[in-house]
């Protein structure tokens, strides 16, 4: 009897033993693949990588909602984004990884912007590349280049404003309340620049030789800054340097260009006819030419129609306001 307890004590010790070297395997084993994932991770860290994604303005305005079902992107969103640069909120990437989003911080690298922030991006869907690294509690992605897939939301919603009427009110250089309503009964370019915007100091001219042809036939340019009302004189000095000799209006911005039909990106011009609707939409650079085809048509075709009365020569104005 005790012996055949013996040899079963002795079958007991042995199925241990064998039990804990499996256990021992498998941690090595375990131990080996979870060293390899994170060498692999570490070695992805510093190389460059492609990813598609959504360009949000932080972290707080992501989280607002389920994005899997709400989209981000939209005229309020983009409203709002504009707060959160201008108080430092590092603007983000949305990866969509399966049914979650990782967000990667988007820093400069051989990409430049072609403006002060990433605002011009926002709620857009881009492809971009560059070398992914940790910084702190961040992912950051260092931007080489960059490539819009899609437009946001907002601009997809405002992609077809021919024949809208929308209001614009904003204030001249001198604090002075301009309301584009108020221009009714002349044929309005309305231009969106910005002191910083190279490519809008190379359209001036142009625009200027539009206001001093036109002017006398009931056309008025005006120019719509989207520079801060802290930022006048500048505005004013910008003005003097480009020559500019059509009224100013400062404090536009990217929501009121999308609202245009515009998209974030500087320069761009609305044309809208003598009734307030929008008749032409033009992003970047005016082109002298075919503007002037295009108020030409305006005009012969009000002047075809019985009681349409020619503005005043006296009523437009020549100069900033």
């Amino acid at each position: 009897m005790l012996h055949a307890e013996k040899e079963s004590f002795a079958e007991v010790e042995s199925a241990l033993a064998h039990a804990q070297e499996c256990i021992a395997v498998k941690k090595t084993v375990f131990g080996v693949i979870y060293l390899s994932l994170t060498l692999l991770a570490s070695s992805a860290l510093g190389q460059t990588v492609r990813m598609e994604g959504q360009v949000v303005c932080c972290a707080e305005c992501w989280a607002q909602a389920d994005r899997t079902k709400i989209q981000f992107g939209t005229s309020a969103d983009l409203l709002k984004s504009q707060s959160c640069v201008a108080n430092g909120d590092p603007t983000l990437l949305a990866v969509r990884e399966g049914d979650k989003f990782t967000l990667y911080q988007l820093e400069q690298a051989k990409f430049r912007l072609p403006g002060k922030n990433w605002l011009e991006f926002m709620g857009k869907r881009v492809a971009v590349s560059g070398s992914v690294e940790k910084k702190k509690s961040a992912t950051v992605i260092r931007v080489d280049s960059l490539q819009v897939i899609a437009p946001s939301i907002a601009e997809q919603e405002a992609a077809n404003v021919a024949g809208k009427e929308i209001e614009l009110i904003l204030k001249d250089p001198f604090g002075t309340e301009q309301r584009l309503s108020a221009l009714k009964g002349r044929i309005v370019v309305l231009n969106f620049w910005a002191t910083y915007c190279i490519p809008c100091r190379k359209e001036m001219p142009d625009l200027a030789a539009i206001q001093n042809e036109y002017a006398a036939l009931g056309v008025q340019v005006v120019g719509a800054s989207t520079d801060e009302i802290t930022d006048r004189d500048k505005v004013l000095q910008f003005a003097k340097a480009t020559k500019i000799n059509f009224p100013i209006w400062i404090g536009a911005t990217t929501a009121d260009m999308i609202r245009f039909g515009l998209g974030a990106a500087l320069p761009g011009t609305v044309v809208i006819n003598r009734d307030g609707h929008i008749s032409k939409v033009i992003s970047g650079i005016v082109n002298q030419a075919d503007l002037k085809k295009q108020i030409d048509a305006m005009l012969a075709s009000a002047a075809n129609v019985p009681g349409k009365d020619r503005q005043r020569r006296s009523e437009v104005s020549s100069v900033p306001s």
